[in-house]
């Protein structure tokens, strides 16, 4: 597995759990809000930019398990994020030695592997997932800055509904990207889903479009008002 970073300790990723954080390498998307462009860019792909130092650095898996076997006890749960997680062929072997350490493991994904969403929860290696909704499927291209297959990304909504497991839906708003028109349609793509999380888009940091940079975000009443909209289709939307 290839590993662009490790946060050793967080209280909010992993819901109910004190937990770790695993950033894997490499994204098929290039979302423009993305505030982790460090791990989404292949370096033959990055122009020579330098990105701000974020805290993290690529850590062997040698070291990432001597660090996990340091903590067994202290942590609950291992979150898998990036990049995009799915993208790896390793994902299950590599869950499968966190697991074998007694950690419980939040899977972090953008729905375009769903053949390896279903690989997973089949194999009982995932305790919770997290989907990420971009945007209604018309603009899905436009918010992730490469062509997308929509099936995909239903198939995985309903697999992770399907799942068994607790799980959540999360979007990025984004002022000229998404708007408060959009979340009828969003919502009816996760109708029924038990939680939908609305995140504010960051821009005080490096970003995949710099273009964004230094914009501003939605107000907390405009989102509030878009968490009400969500409400409509789905047993919690909320902000977070």
């Amino acid at each position: 597995m290839k590993i662009g970073g490790l946060e050793k300790l967080s209280l909010l990723d992993y819901p109910g759990n004190l937990s770790a954080i695993i950033f894997t390498t490499g994204c098929n998307f290039r979302c423009h809000f993305c505030y982790n462009p460090m791990l989404v860019w292949p370096s033959t792909e990055s122009g020579g930019i330098e990105y701000r130092n974020k805290g993290f650095s690529p850590i062997a898996e040698e070291d990432l398990f001597l660090f996990l076997k340091s903590r067994q006890g202290k942590l609950d749960g291992v979150v898998i994020t990036g990049g995009e997680p799915t993208m790896h062929a390793d994902l299950p072997q590599f869950i499968q030695k966190i697991r074998e350490l007694g950690y419980k493991i939040k899977l972090d994904s953008n729905g375009t592997n769903p053949e390896m969403l279903k690989r997973v929860i089949a194999e009982k290696l995932v305790d919770y997932l997290a989907m990420d909704l971009k945007a209604p499927f018309a603009k899905y291209e436009a918010v992730v800055g490469v062509p997308v297959d929509c099936q995909k990304l239903r198939e995985s909504v309903k697999i992770v509904m399907e799942s068994g497991l607790p799980y959540e839906f999360r979007t990025t708003v984004t002022p000229g990207l998404l708007n408060k028109d959009d979340f009828s349609e969003m919502g009816q793509i996760i109708q029924g889903a038990d939680v939908w999380y609305l995140q504010k888009f960051k821009s005080d940091t490096d970003l995949v479009d710099p273009l964004l940079q230094g914009k501003r975000s939605f107000t907390d009443q405009e989102m509030e008002e878009m968490a009400a909209l969500g409400g409509q289709f789905v047993k919690l939307c909320q902000l977070r």
